[in-house]
């Protein structure tokens, strides 16, 4: 029996090459793995930087508590501190009413007049210890930030905006001013 090849197909020669065409290359498909481990990256990459965020903010707020605590103690006398500074002033008042002259005529009045300055020093050692601090101006430059100007006055021979005198004592604590020193300026002279 003989076979024959239908008539679409022809008999293969030997002279002819056979051809083989392979299927184009399918495209690589990712790698469900490789997806999920690039996501799982970005998660904690993600993660690591909320993690830093929050511990940079933790340790910003531990600074800002700690600066608001240091204030908070260091400020804390505020205005106990301004209510004794007006008790100084009291007692550098009666001090200073007392004269010289009263003093070395009468034994009394020298008593009390050295029992006030010694009190008054005493509260002025205090002060300091404690950081509050006495301003009086008198001969410098008017600064707005702790003195209080009460009156300008022309003529005075000192260049203007010197403090010729003043009227009251000033106070700070540490780096804050408690009480404005009370001055009189002098102003600027009148051109003719």
């Amino acid at each position: 029996m003989t076979q024959t090849a239908p008539k679409d197909e022809l008999p293969l020669q030997p002279q002819d090459e056979v051809q083989t065409v392979s299927p184009p290359p399918a495209a690589e498909t990712p790698d469900p793995r490789d997806e999920q481990l690039r996501r799982q990256e970005e998660e904690i990459a993600k993660l690591k930087d909320q993690y830093l965020r929050a511990v940079a903010e933790t340790e910003n707020v531990r600074t800002r508590a700690r600066r608001d605590a240091e204030e908070t103690s260091k400020y804390a006398v505020t205005r106990f501190a301004r209510d004794m500074v007006n008790v100084v002033e009291n007692l550098q008042r009666a001090s200073s009413s007392i004269t010289p002259e009263a003093r070395t005529q009468q034994e009394v009045l020298k008593q009390v007049g050295d029992g006030i300055d010694m009190t008054m020093q005493e509260l002025l050692g205090i002060f300091e210890r404690h950081g509050i601090k006495r301003i009086s101006p008198a001969g410098e430059k008017f600064d707005h930030n702790f003195h209080e100007a009460v009156a300008q006055v022309p003529g005075s021979g000192k260049p203007p905006g010197t403090v010729i005198d003043v009227l009251q004592a000033g106070y700070t604590l540490h780096d804050r001013l408690l009480k404005p020193a009370m001055v009189t300026v002098a102003a600027q002279e009148a051109k003719a």
